[in-house]
């Protein structure tokens, strides 16, 4: 019981100063240091304030304890045994730390699609998902304001990735930086893709900041969290959301970057 105490803690804390780090960094340069130089950048010209600041760190160290509860459990009590987590490297070719990785996050993309529509249900969006949905002008400290049932919900993932696929617990530790880095962008308030994104194949698969942030300010549509594929197919992607991107991009390099 000790190790495993001693474990959670180690894990709460880094888990911790990864969210400080990380939403943290842009927050102080985007809000703090030059909002002036990158105000062309935000998506809501509207400021958010100190109150929802606050709010959106006090709810995200409840999910961040969640999120510590359920490591714990998989990686340092005898449910580990039960997963596919691997603890050698060579048990499987290096390569595999990189496909299993990116299957992680398009498997994570369909469950939180569908978790975030079941969430929008207007029973439990009442009960748990308003928590989030406070923070109608996201910013990074957002990235996880969940109601602490929404965080169990949140999760889950975790649960259903070391069930299906094998994870080296390498593996598992990149996907939760890389997928809180994407969700610190979601979040961030301030559009980033370069001017020429909007004309590649790549603007038609992945979400902007503007993608969710529109969600934030709409409250419907654009559930998915790093494609669009789950919103085109399902036709839940805001129609607005293609001209408000344009609009932002308009903004930041000027109306010519807008094609007929």
């Amino acid at each position: 019981m000790k190790s495993i105490i001693e474990a959670g803690i180690r894990v709460f804390s880094m888990s911790a100063l990864r969210y400080f780090l990380l939403a943290g960094i842009p927050f102080t340069l985007f809000y703090l240091l030059m909002p002036a130089r990158f105000n062309r950048f935000k998506i809501q010209l509207k400021q958010a304030t100190k109150k929802d600041f606050l709010r959106e760190i006090w709810y995200s160290m409840q999910s961040t304890l969640v999120f510590t509860i359920i490591t714990v459990i998989l990686l340092f009590t005898p449910v580990r045994k039960f997963t596919l987590v691997y603890d050698h490297l060579n048990d499987f070719p290096l390569w595999y730390i990189g496909v299993s990785l990116v299957a992680s996050l398009i498997l994570h993309d369909t469950y939180f699609y569908w978790m975030h529509r079941l969430l929008h249900h207007k029973q439990l969006f009442k009960r748990t998902h308003l928590v989030h949905h406070e923070s109608t002008n996201p910013s990074p400290w957002t990235s996880y304001s969940f109601h602490v049932l929404e965080a169990v919900a949140e999760g889950g993932i975790l649960v259903l990735i070391v069930s299906v696929m094998p994870m080296h617990p390498l593996t598992v530790l990149l996907f939760t930086i890389s997928g809180f880095i994407i969700n610190v962008y979601g979040h961030l308030g301030y559009e980033l893709m370069p001017e020429n994104f909007r004309y590649t194949w790549w603007f038609e698969v992945l979400n902007t900041s503007v993608h969710h942030n529109l969600h934030h300010k709409k409250f419907k549509g654009n559930y998915g969290l790093y494609f669009r594929v789950w919103d085109r197919i399902m036709g839940t992607e805001h129609p607005d959301y293609v001209k408000e991107y344009d609009l932002v991009q308009a903004r930041r390099f000027g109306p010519q970057t807008i094609k007929a």
